[in-house]
């Protein structure tokens, strides 16, 4: 009972640190107009604090990973949260762009290396026919990021000036840096069960990445403008963008608490549902956005169903991962860190081009590929299997058809 109880204190620690990762990531979009001023530079050129943020992790996930494959995971954990929280810190502290942009894309670089353990970890301390269910109690403080952390974030900095924002999130950094070096156990790599899938398969491991890209480019792409869409499609005050967009992250943090009780059950059909779920909220949008009533629903099924969806592809990836957890996890990253950055960029030139009005639309038929690849990948298995079943057992041939002449 105290191993357990340890274990979910410990689990409670790592999902605080997931939180303090992904609010400061993002943190700068919030805090744009206050640190673009203050450094004198140009709001495009505060903006790459973010994306550059990104580059970094696809850069160094894998080999960083692959770095430190035998380093035990506790001192690995506690010492990439008390880089990220210092690295945080020095972004308070600094004076010009530059120190603060050299501080940021150091957070990035425990940023991948964090990603990559954290999952493995947490599940290595429970259960095996609970892991879905701990990736989604971990991926909580993921959720958590953007519909509390950004936005108190943004309120703070608002109050007492950027610099007390990042303050606060590297002091956070450092309670969560202690208490995951207090309460994690002392395992090393070779000895966590958790080190290899279940159910390694590299096809589906690729096609699995492969509609990671596909997803998280289509939905990213939405939700970066979505504030846009909300204003100049749907005709919402700008007062009320604040209550809309806790609406869609809110009901994200509800969809991966509630995913968290099947995804051992149904690993394959919750990220295929939650896939549909994502799509039919995108074309939705572009179809009857213009109307206030049908749009906030639909905006919370988006949240709902792109959260959860997060845990489910983490929970199957590390399911289907053809070498190690780790690894997978790592590739994961660079998938999603990918698809974050190609969604921004496409979602920006359809602003431009198109308008606003298209960008769900983008968004779903994207979601929709994801969507087909995967279910098209699985039927094929499905259909190859049961080719080969019969070629080996030519008893098993439907009635009226010889196994010579099918």
């Amino acid at each position: 009972m105290v191993h357990q109880r340890r274990a979910v204190y410990a689990l409670t620690a790592l999902s605080a640190a997931t939180f303090c990762y992904v609010t400061t990531e993002v943190l700068p979009i919030g805090l744009l107009t206050l640190i673009a001023p203050d450094l004198g530079r140009s709001r495009s050129e505060t903006g790459l604090l973010v994306t550059g943020y990104a580059v970094v992790v696809m850069i160094v996930a894998l080999p960083l990973t692959r770095v430190t494959r035998r380093v035990p995971r506790r001192p690995l954990l506690a010492g990439a949260l008390g880089v990220f929280a210092a690295a945080t810190a020095v972004s308070a502290l600094a004076t010009s762009y530059e120190v603060l942009l050299a501080a940021r894309l150091v957070s990035a670089i425990t940023n991948g290396v964090f990603w990559a353990v954290v999952f493995p970890v947490a599940i290595s301390m429970f259960p095996e026919n609970i892991r879905g269910r701990i990736v989604a109690r971990l991926s909580i403080g993921n959720a958590l990021g953007p519909v509390l952390g950004v936005p108190l974030g943004t309120w703070l900095g608002g109050q007492a000036g950027w610099r007390t924002a990042f303050v606060a999130m590297a002091a956070l950094g450092f309670v969560t840096c202690i208490a995951v070096a207090l309460l994690l156990p002392s395992v090393a790599p070779q000895q966590s069960a958790s080190d290899v899938g279940p159910m390694p398969d590299r096809q589906r491991f690729v096609v699995l990445l492969a509609a990671t890209i596909l997803a998280v480019t289509g939905a990213m792409g939405a939700f970066t403008y979505m504030t846009v869409f909300l204003l100049d499609v749907s005709g919402f005050a700008a007062a009320s963008l604040g209550l809309l967009l806790f609406v869609q992250g809110s009901f994200g943090v509800a969809g991966t608490w509630a995913v968290g009780r099947v995804l051992d059950r149904f690993p394959l059909g919750v990220v295929l549902g939650l896939l549909g779920l994502i799509t039919a909220a995108m074309l939705g949008l572009f179809g009857v956005g213009s109307s206030k009533i049908l749009t906030i629903p639909l905006l919370a099924v988006a949240g709902m169903s792109f959260s959860s969806l997060i845990a489910g592809i983490q929970h199957r990836i590390m399911q289907v991962a053809p070498s190690t957890t780790d690894m997978a996890s790592a590739s994961l990253s660079v998938a999603f860190n990918f698809g974050l950055a190609a969604g921004s960029f496409i979602g920006a030139g359809l602003l431009a081009t198109a308008g606003v009005r298209v960008i769900p639309l983008f968004g779903g038929l994207l979601t929709a590929a994801a969507f087909a690849l995967l279910a098209f990948h699985e039927m094929s298995r499905k259909k190859r299997r049961g080719h080969e079943t019969v070629r080996r057992n030519p008893d098993l041939q439907p009635v009226g058809h010889s196994a010579a002449h099918p």
